[in-house]
C-alpha cells in the first residue's frame, strides 16, 4: 500500500512538474512575442512627450539612442539614477532634457519631464505623474490647463532667485486659488534642475561620465556633517 502512495505521489509531482513547465515556456513566449510592441509603443510616447517640450527642427539625433544616466541627486530630487536625453544638431550639442522629481507636493511626489536649451534656458516641462487632488491641483497638467507653459525660456539669469516662488509668496509664478502647495512644490523643482544644470553644464553638453558629476550644495553640507561626525567617534 506504501508503495501505491510512493508511486502516485511520483506520479503527482511529475504531472505538476510537467504543468509547471509549459506554463512557464507559455508566459516566455507570450513575453518574447509582446516584448518589442511594448518596448515601441512606449519609445513612441516617450517621444510624443518630448516633442511637446523641444521642437523637432532644433536636433537632429535620435533621443532615445542618445542617454546618460544620472545618479541620484538632490537637485533632480531622483532617489535612484535616472536617464538624461541628450538633443544635438549635427555634432553639436543644443539641448537635454532632464527628469525632476519635487516630493513636496499636496499629495505626495511629482514628475516633471524638463528640456533645457545648451544656454540654460526651459524649453518646455510637462509633468509625467503626481497624485494631486482632481478638479483642484491637477491643473498642472498640459491637459486641464496652460498653466504649466509659463516655465518656457525661463532661467536662473533670466529671473533672480528670490522670485522663483508663486506670486503669493511675492514670487513671479502665477498660481491658481485654492491650490497653493502644488505650484510651490513645482517653482521649487524647476529652479533645482536649473541649478543642476547649471552645475554640470560641462559634463551634460559634451556627454561625459556622469559619475564625475557634482553633488548638491545640501549633499556636500551633508557628507561634511557625516565625516565630522565620524571624527567626533
Amino acid at each position: 500500500m506504501s508503495e501505491n502512495i510512493i508511486k502516485h505521489a511520483i506520479k503527482t509531482a511529475g504531472t505538476l512538474t510537467a504543468f509547471a513547465l509549459v506554463g512557464t515556456a507559455i508566459l516566455a513566449y507570450i513575453f518574447i512575442i509582446t516584448r518589442a510592441p511594448i518596448e515601441a509603443s512606449e519609445a513612441e510616447a516617450r517621444l510624443a512627450l518630448f516633442a511637446q517640450i523641444l521642437p523637432h527642427d532644433t536636433y537632429n539625433n535620435d533621443l532615445l539612442k542618445s542617454e546618460l544616466t544620472i545618479p541620484p541627486n538632490a537637485l533632480l530630487g531622483n532617489h535612484v539614477p535616472s536617464k538624461a536625453n541628450i538633443a544635438k544638431l549635427g555634432d553639436k550639442t543644443v539641448g537635454v532634457i532632464l527628469e525632476a522629481i519635487a516630493h513636496d507636493g499636496y499629495a505626495g511626489d511629482i514628475k516633471l519631464l524638463l528640456a533645457i536649451r545648451a544656454d540654460g534656458s526651459i524649453s518646455g516641462v510637462r509633468v509625467l505623474t503626481h497624485k494631486e487632488t482632481p478638479g483642484l491641483g491637477d491643473y498642472i497638467e498640459i491637459e486641464r490647463n496652460a498653466w504649466i507653459t509659463q516655465f518656457s525660456n525661463e532661467s536662473l539669469t533670466k529671473t533672480a532667485a528670490k522670485d522663483w516662488a508663486v506670486t503669493k509668496d511675492s514670487g513671479k509664478f502665477e498660481y491658481m486659488a485654492g491650490a497653493t502647495i502644488t505650484p510651490r512644490a513645482i517653482v521649487k523643482a524647476v529652479a533645482k534642475a536649473l541649478q543642476f544644470f547649471n552645475e554640470n553644464k560641462p559634463l551634460l553638453l559634451e556627454n561625459k561620465r556622469t559619475d564625475n558629476m557634482q553633488p548638491s550644495k545640501d549633499e556636500k553640507r551633508e557628507d561634511k556633517a557625516q565625516s565630522q561626525s565620524k571624527v567626533a567617534k
